[in-house]
């Protein structure tokens, strides 16, 4: 199976076997951003995927392709519109990949479905949500994203955007009546920049992370309103589908361990109801493995 994963900051690709696994000297990488043109950013996914399919063994047919991209998307048309990444708007990805594949002799069916979605079919297929009917697997990184299965199932909605958990209005985080997403209050990016505004001297989420570690005011601050978002929304989906599990994956997720603390608190003291207090909410089983695992799941999977 040929897995691509599509996001704000990189496009990687690899193929993965029916375990699960990546496929050694089959994974490519290439920056994206909001700085690339829309061909910058169609060369790099064909560069990728080219790549991994010219490393698969002689004598080996290829299943299908899988791809997992930021949102929103259009399923039935394969489209892609990432929200950071403002080059594309009903950027024709899935054929882009397939046409890629073609080239090379392979005509083999492409699926794409949200990142956040792949991200949980990775988890509960080989990762810490192993088996777990009831559970949403996040992203939290330059954007924060998310995938529901609910009852054994996969919850993938009508236009295939369901687990946008990023889109959700967190309220008491601004001092003006305005909208205010997760997103743009729990993701890297956004958590650094609202450091910076209050006197934070470093850029990215790793400096955030080492003055987190040396107790910095401004750093404590900021990943403590993070953590308190992801929770508040955590809260609200567990309520809404009776969760069991979360699972939370992403570069910034990885800011210190006590996020997730913070983010138990949350969820404690915004939850209603014990019924919604019960969720577990653990990080990621795969490192960073787990969008090209999640993309190859779909075709596992038959998504």
């Amino acid at each position: 199976m040929l897995a691509v994963d599509f996001g704000g900051t990189k496009v990687e690709s690899a193929l993965v076997d029916d375990s699960g696994t990546l496929v050694a000297g089959s994974r490519f990488r290439h920056p994206t951003g909001r700085e690339r043109s829309a061909s910058e950013l169609a060369d790099a996914v064909v560069s990728v995927a080219t790549s991994s399919l010219q490393s698969l063994p002689e004598g080996t047919s290829l299943r299908g392709i899988g791809i997992g991209a930021a949102g929103p998307i259009d399923r039935e048309r394969g489209l892609v519109s990432p929200v950071n990444l403002p080059a594309w708007r009903d950027f024709p990805l899935r054929e882009t990949v397939a046409a890629a594949a073609r080239e090379l002799g392979h005509d083999a069916p492409a699926v794409l479905r949200l990142d956040g979605l792949c991200i949980t079919l990775a988890e509960n297929w080989v990762g810490a949500g192993r088996g777990t009917d009831n559970m949403m697997g996040m992203i939290v990184s330059t954007g924060v994203g998310g995938g529901v299965i609910s009852g054994g199932a996969v919850v993938a909605g009508f236009s295939g955007n369901a687990g946008h958990i990023g889109q959700l209005e967190v309220p008491g985080f601004t001092d003006v009546d305005a909208p205010c997403t997760l997103e743009e209050i729990a993701a890297g990016p956004h958590t650094v920049a609202w450091a910076q505004a209050r006197g934070f001297e470093g850029e990215t989420g790793e400096d955030l992370a080492r003055a987190y570690a040396e107790k910095d005011r401004i750093a404590v601050a900021a990943v403590t309103r993070s953590g308190t978002a992801i929770g508040r929304a955590i809260a609200s989906v567990s309520t809404l589908l009776d969760l069991e599990l979360v699972v939370i994956g992403g570069g910034f997720s990885l800011v210190t361990p006590d996020l997730f603390d913070i983010i138990r608190t949350a969820i404690d003291r915004y939850s209603r109801f014990e019924y919604a207090r019960r969720v577990e909410v653990v990080p990621t089983g795969l490192d960073t493995d787990g969008p090209l695992i999640g993309a190859a799941a779909l075709v596992y999977r038959s998504i």
